[in-house]
Parts: structure tokens; sequence; C-alpha cells
């Protein structure tokens, strides 16, 4: 059972089919009871990282969410649900994620030593690993996804980058640290690969869970 956390913002009903086309059974909801229960958690998310932010502790969902994950449920976090992962945003002005992962969300330059850079960063580009982990399973080295997006993340741990993408800069395609993971592009449009990403975490087993301490963000 996938359970996909529905605080009122993000691509919820694509996600919901793309997990469902992959064979995976899927409960879309806000009650923090459901979150606890959960064999796996995904935070999925668009627009504005202090809108999101601001909605899910709104529903009072922040606790369940940081529970679960220091339960060791494993928790997959896209495009700005994976942003919200970090301690905080400079996404028109400071706002505190839920910091599981250490480190910033920041705006891509458009100034640089090529051509100036259009912002977002929209479009297809290739994730490239940087090191092993069950969501890339049957993944090549040149798997494609899809990307809009204007802000990414800069961990203040490396080893967390379990995927890079150039754009300016090579930047956090995907993070991962021991149940928690994140992708900055939209799996559920980014056709054979993009399922197979969400393939593999529904196949992740939670009887193989590990634990993961909240670390400490900004208050």
């Amino acid at each position: 059972m996938v359970t996909i956390i529905d605080y009122g913002i993000g691509n919820l009903r694509s996600i919901e089919k793309a997990f469902e086309a992959v064979g995976g059974e899927v409960l879309r909801t806000d009650r923090a009871d459901d979150l606890v229960r959960a064999e796996r958690l995904v935070l999925p998310g668009v627009g504005a990282f202090g809108a999101c932010a601001d909605e899910i502790r709104h529903r009072d969902l922040e606790g369940p969410i940081l529970d679960a994950v220091a339960r060791g449920t494993p928790l997959l976090g896209v495009c700005v649900g994976m942003q919200l992962l970090f301690d905080e945003s400079e996404e028109m002005g400071v706002h505190r994620g839920l910091g599981v992962l250490p480190g910033r969300v920041v705006r891509f330059s458009p100034n640089g030593d090529g051509p100036r850079l259009k912002i977002p960063h929209m479009g297809w580009n290739v994730a490239v690993p940087r090191h092993t982990a069950p969501l890339l399973d049957g993944l090549g080295d040149d798997a494609y996804f899809y990307f809009v997006h204007s802000y990414h993340a800069a961990p203040a741990r490396p080893a967390d980058i379990l995927a890079t993408t150039s754009y300016g800069v090579d930047f956090p395609a995907m993070v991962h640290h021991e149940n928690v993971y994140g992708v900055q592009f939209h799996p559920e449009k980014s056709q054979r690969n993009g399922l197979r990403i969400l393939k593999n975490f529904a196949e992740l087993s939670p009887s193989n869970k590990t634990s993961l301490q909240r670390s400490a963000g900004p208050q």
C-alpha cells in the first residue's frame, strides 16, 4: 500500500494514477491516523514552497509525517515534496521545511560561465546516479526525466545526493538517506523511467525499514 499525503496542494490524481498503472495499491488521505499506519508515504507538491509548508502545518500533518519517518516508514518526496524535506527554502522569503534532511532550497542563478539560463528549468534532462539504491533498480546511467522548477536543493550532506542533473550547475535530481527518498522531477510525467521509479518505491519492503533520526532544522 502506498499512502499519498493529501494536503490540498499537488499533482495528486496524476501521481495516484501513475502508481495504479504500475500495480500499486493507493490510498490518498489527509488523516493523521492513516499516516501513522502507512507502509509507504508519498509527499507530492507543486507551486510555492511556503504555501505547501503552511498547508501541511495548518492540517496538523507535520508531526505525523516526522513520526512516520522516525519509525522508518519509507517516504518519497516529489518535486516541491522533495524540497520540503530540507530545513528551509529561500523561495519568496525564508520558509521552514520539515527538516528531515539537512540543507536548503535555493534558486537557480541565470548567470554563469555559459549562456544565460532560462528559469524555470523545464523539460527533459538526464539524471546521473552518484551511488546505488533500490529506487534506481532497472534504470541505466542515462535515464531521462521531466523537470519543471526554478529552485533546487542544496543538501548539507553530499552523501544524500543520489543522482544529479546539469542545468548551469550540477544539482540534485534525486536524494536518499536511509528510508527517505526525493525526486526533483515529475515521475508521473516521465514515461517509462518515471513509472519504473514509482514501481521501485511501491515494492520497497516495509519489513526492511531502517530508522532515521530527525535532523535539527531551524526553528
